[in-house]
């Protein structure tokens, strides 16, 4: 009679099982930072922030791999964005802040003289470097 054999062991210790979870893509080690989930019925590729917990159905990219995502032909690629992400400052937020530090560096009476002035704004109550207190409209 052949010999009892106790339960099966795992090739991998569990101790060396890292608890982060990798992008899905084969001979890709880097940890994933988005999910992709599939609707067959829309032809669309869903690509949103890291899903909770690992799905069977859903496929978890690292950071290259979801920039570089496309979608077959007649498919749909839909990016959810991550509002924990800080959001890429735009052309005219730029264009903002560079006008506010070229208005912070001018010296205060070529300000004046360019009609900067406290007595050019009838909304402005009081100056304080390159910040100014303004009365409310109501008033």
């Amino acid at each position: 009679m052949g010999s009892r054999r106790g339960p099966l062991k795992s090739a991998v210790p569990s101790n060396v099982v890292s608890p982060v979870r990798r992008c899905s893509r084969t001979a890709c080690g880097r940890p994933a930072v988005a999910t992709l989930t599939y609707v067959y019925a829309d032809s669309t590729a869903v690509l949103g922030p890291l899903a909770t917990y690992a799905e069977p159905h859903c496929y978890d990219l690292c950071a290259e791999h979801s920039e570089r995502l496309t979608a077959p032909r007649g498919w749909e690629v839909v990016r959810l964005l991550d509002s924990s992400a800080p959001a890429r400052p735009s052309g005219d937020d730029l264009e903002a802040l560079a006008n506010a530090v070229r208005e912070a560096a001018r010296p205060q009476e070529r300000a004046a003289q360019a009609g900067g002035g406290r007595g050019a704004d009838p909304m402005e109550v009081a100056r304080r470097g390159h910040l100014r207190v303004l009365r409310s409209p109501d008033n």
